[in-house]
């Protein structure tokens, strides 16, 4: 991480509040969209260039059904052209729900009595690892509740153990972290463990809204969660991820948040976010909030797009919390990483299928609780790519390194060849016959593609690689 003195103003606006309500709003009620601009800010993204925020804001502002198509239509164009058909997949394991917070949205906060709360064990996170490590799963993000017991030296514990786990030809590759803000001492910590990205969502950029949902624990300081990604780049943590929890406030105020943030980053510390998530509300055990601010499909859809075309080299997560119908429609629009075989239940891994489930044990429900083969099969049905690729983050082509590549689109060198690979481990190990079928004849095609495509790969030697794979190889990367 290098702090960027020329782009970010004095005096230093690092660690420091960025967002501007009247700004944003100004943007939302003042910019106009006409077909002509709209079309102009397709083709600049479409030349991996970002959209500001007055440009984003006319995306934003597109209301006919036509254009808001050729949004989509651009934004579905763009990946292909980064990430190719590539999805990289992974599952989330709840470490423990226990939660200083009040947060009216969350069954993790404290006032709700009716939660169960549970911390794993060594013992039960091991179990956990090990049963995610019998269905090929390679990356997982550990989640904690935002509590005193879960400090930086926990994390850090939990951490070393899930990269100590291996069973069979098993091992997670790639642990990264969603849990409390920390001081920049406490993510050190966490960055000497070995994680990948930390992610903070800001949950709602808008300051009022921020104060009617968050009526106790530390988390009501709104300043302080705004300016926690910053310190975990003074830390050393150069993948940060962002997000914004929909239907707390006004969707289009929230995108805008999200570009703000985004511009903060790249301003201040030449690297923007590796990620950015947009889950929207779904039912909690005792649930508290307005409903005026849901988002329905069609804006999600939009939003999506949108995105997409914002930030061309960022990576967008769509989590289970979308139905499997949703999911389908929406990764075409630019999505990269999405969960598979998740379960948010603590424990609930480990355990037989059925057994104890319980949404006062989870943070919120979910729509998409297949297991990560059938969705596995259904992305390969639709040749789709599934990749568990941890190569940039451990060959160190993170934070600005990343941005290097992946700006100009030149990461699909790595994604595609790695995508291919891992799907190689997943079909030899874990794949049911129909599934390996399906997997193998569609490597076969991304190899022929490859052949006649721009990108700078040498496929014999990818060939070579896949057949050391099924001769018992494994973690082979480029």
């Amino acid at each position: 991480m290098k702090f960027n003195p020329e782009k970010c103003s004095i005096p230093d606006e690092r660690m420091q509040p960025f967002i501007d309500p009247e700004e944003i709003w100004g943007l939302i009620n003042n910019t106009v969209s006409t077909p002509e601009r709209v079309r102009q800010l397709i083709a600049k993204s479409l030349d991996k260039q970002r959209l500001t925020m007055e440009e984003t804001a006319v995306l934003i502002n597109t209301t006919d059904p036509e254009l808001v198509e050729e949004i989509k239509e651009g934004a579905r164009e763009l990946k292909r052209r980064i990430y190719g058909n590539r999805i990289v997949l992974f599952a989330p394991l709840y470490v423990g729900n226990k939660c200083m917070n009040n947060c009216q949205y969350c069954g993790f906060r404290v006032s709700n009595k009716a939660q169960i709360r549970t911390t794993l064990t060594d013992e039960g996170l091991v179990n956990e690892v090990e049963a995610l490590e019998d269905n090929g799963q390679k990356r997982l993000i550990l989640v904690y509740g935002e509590h005193r017991d879960y400090s930086p030296e926990f994390i850090a514990h939990t951490v070393k153990i899930v990269y100590g786990v291996k069973k069979g030809n098993g091992e997670i590759r790639r642990v990264n972290i969603n849990a409390a803000p920390l001081e920049i001492e406490g993510f050190k910590t966490v960055k000497a463990a070995g994680i990948g990205t930390y992610q903070i969502f800001q949950e709602t950029y808008s300051p009022e809204a921020y104060k009617w949902y968050h009526l106790g624990g530390k988390k009501m300081d709104y300043n302080y969660r705004l300016t926690a990604l910053d310190r975990a780049q003074e830390g050393g943590i150069d993948d940060v991820g962002i997000g914004t929890l929909l239907g707390l406030y006004d969707w289009r105020f929230e995108v805008l948040g999200l570009i703000r943030h985004t511009n903060h980053l790249e301003a201040c510390y030449n690297v923007g976010p590796h990620t950015i998530s947009f889950p929207r509300i779904k039912d909690a055990s005792t649930i508290n909030i307005d409903q005026k601010y849901m988002v329905n499909d069609e804006d999600f859809a939009k939003l999506v797009a949108i995105l997409r075309l914002a930030v061309p080299y960022t990576g967008m997560i769509l989590t289970a919390r979308e139905n499997p119908k949703l999911r389908h429609e929406v990764i075409q629009f630019g999505i990269s990483q999405i969960d598979g075989g998740t379960k948010l239940e603590i424990g609930a891994y480990a355990e037989k299928e059925g057994e104890n489930q319980n949404l006062n044990r989870e943070q919120f429900a979910i729509n998409d609780d297949r297991p990560l083969n059938v969705i596995m099969d259904e992305l390969i049905e639709n040749e789709y790519l599934p990749s568990f690729c941890t190569a940039c983050y451990r060959l160190g082509r993170t934070g600005e390194h990343f941005m290097e590549f992946s700006v100009p689109g030149f990461i699909k060198r790595f994604c595609t060849p790695n995508a291919m690979l891992t799907l190689s481990e997943y079909l030899v190990d874990y794949a049911p016959a129909e599934t390996a079928e399906k997997g193998w004849q569609l490597i076969e095609k991304e190899l022929t593609n490859l052949k006649s495509d721009d990108v700078k790969v040498n496929v014999p030697e990818i060939r070579n690689r896949i057949e050391r794979i099924k001769k018992g190889e494994h973690d082979l990367y480029f």
